[in-house]
């Protein structure tokens, strides 16, 4: 079955590139890390305006993806999977403002809630708007995880599946982005009179990063199809699209990291945002052990085995 998006999903796409790439989102990046949330909230604001905090309830979860993999290619920080996929399906309307809510076990803490107007808990009874405890740290220095009360384990519903596909989808997007930053790094730098990019063993390692990108993609808007239907295994294809995009993307850093050499572990060079929020992601909204664990108990269901 070949998927191809609509002209207005394309045109959606296309809106948001164009207002994310004039926003030096890097800039906004490290100002949310260092507690100045004012860039990110206007960014939030302008991006509001062009529909995506509305998208779980108004729109379809391919759009959702569009958005989330543009918020991903950017590094836009900020509770964006909380606020505009999580509680929208959860609360049955638009959030306001901006909120955040932690879901046990998957996603334990109530991220960036020093700035959200709201902070809710997860349970299997639903929702408790709560009052956040300490602050923790994260790899990512925009992520600000807050801990809240104990709870049994929220459920692993559709609220929970969409947000682990805009996670999968941020994966995609920061993927793209390293290894596009990283292929113009390999045509600039020059070593024993060659650019590096010239020199075989690193077009493969950035083919393999290619390949694995383009595999990961249709498994994320095959994802996004499976929720909008639904099907009985949309879950499981949910948790295909978070493994392949969580493994794409970490493929990418750490290739990244390595054509870049040591400049990019440097807090100071751009592409250290990028790939520690893919550090980040890779665990977030449900573990690779777990979303493997889930496709292979959904696979053993459907065949008897």
């Amino acid at each position: 079955m070949r998927f191809e998006l609509t002209e207005e999903q394309r045109a959606f796409g296309d809106a948001l590139e164009r207002l994310l790439s004039g926003a030096d989102t890097a800039a906004v990046a490290r100002a949310w890390a260092d507690g100045d949330h004012e860039p990110g909230l206007k960014l939030w604001a302008r991006l509001a305006e062009q529909g995506v905090t509305v998208l779980a309830t108004d729109a379809s979860p391919v759009e959702v993806v569009i958005a989330f993999e543009a918020l991903g290619r950017y590094a836009v920080p900020g509770p964006w999977v909380e606020s505009a996929a999580y509680l929208p399906i959860a609360l049955g309307r638009e959030v306001e403002g901006v909120a955040t809510v932690a879901a046990p076990p998957h996603a334990p803490f109530a991220l960036d809630a020093d700035v959200a107007d709201a902070v809710y808990l997860a349970g299997p009874n639903g929702l408790t708007e709560v009052t956040p405890g300490d602050r923790h740290g994260s790899v990512d220095r925009t992520r600000h995880l807050f801990e809240v009360a104990v709870s049994d384990p929220a459920p692993e519903d559709a609220a929970f599946d969409l947000s682990a596909l805009a996670t999968a989808a941020q994966l995609l997007g920061l993927g793209e982005r390293v290894l596009a930053d990283t292929v113009a790094y390999a045509k600039q730098r020059r070593q024993f009179g060659r650019e590096i990019g010239s020199y075989q063993a690193i077009k493969h390692q950035l083919a393999d990063v290619r390949i694995a990108l383009d595999f990961a993609r249709p498994l994320v808007h095959g994802a996004a199809v499976s929720l909008a239907e639904p099907v009985e295994t949309a879950p499981r294809a949910v948790s295909a699209a978070k493994v392949m995009c969580g493994d794409a993307a970490y493929l990418a850093a750490r290739t990244g990291l390595q054509v870049h050499g040591a400049i990019g572990y440097t807090q100071e060079f751009d592409l250290s945002i990028w790939i520690t929020k893919i550090r980040a992601l890779v665990t977030a909204w449900g573990t690779p052990t777990f979303h493997r664990g889930r496709i292979l108990a959904s696979l053993t269901a459907q065949t008897g085995g």
